[in-house]
């Protein structure tokens, strides 16, 4: 009965685990040695408004100890969520989130204005992620 119960467990933790994967794809370097990333396994598209979800996140590459990227909530994850209008090439900030400030996304955040891109970033961003949208969940 212990086996079944250990066994069950681990399952369960795995299955857990799988399910929090990050996929990180670098899209953009700073000048300053940074690297924005997103996470392909968060990436969806947004039932209602059509535009696609992403959560980006800053890293350096080759830094001791580990600096990003990361998802909310780990020690050195910092970076926001944003939606993006592939066709018009526009994008919403939802949220950001640091160490000291957790994710919060407004459950308003489809009555936005979306913005163009504002930097170099921003378009390489809508570049990458855009890329294979058709293969994306809907949620």
């Amino acid at each position: 009965m212990r086996r079944v119960i250990a066994i069950a467990v681990l399952s369960a933790m795995a299955a857990a685990s799988a399910a929090q994967a990050e996929t990180w794809k670098p899209y953009a370097k700073t000048p300053a040695g940074l690297e924005w990333s997103y996470d392909a396994d968060y990436s969806y598209r947004d039932q209602q408004s059509g535009k696609i979800v992403v959560l980006q996140a800053i890293g350096k590459p080759g830094a001791t100890p580990r600096m990003g990227p990361s998802a909310p909530g780990a020690a050195d994850g910092v970076g926001q969520v944003v939606a993006l209008d592939c066709k018009a090439k526009t994008l919403i900030l939802l949220s950001g989130y640091s160490p000291k400030k957790p994710l919060e996304i407004l459950a308003n955040w489809r009555t936005e204005n979306p913005a163009k891109p504002k930097g170099a970033e921003d378009k390489a961003l809508l570049d990458s992620a855009c890329q294979g949208v058709e293969a994306l969940p809907t949620k």
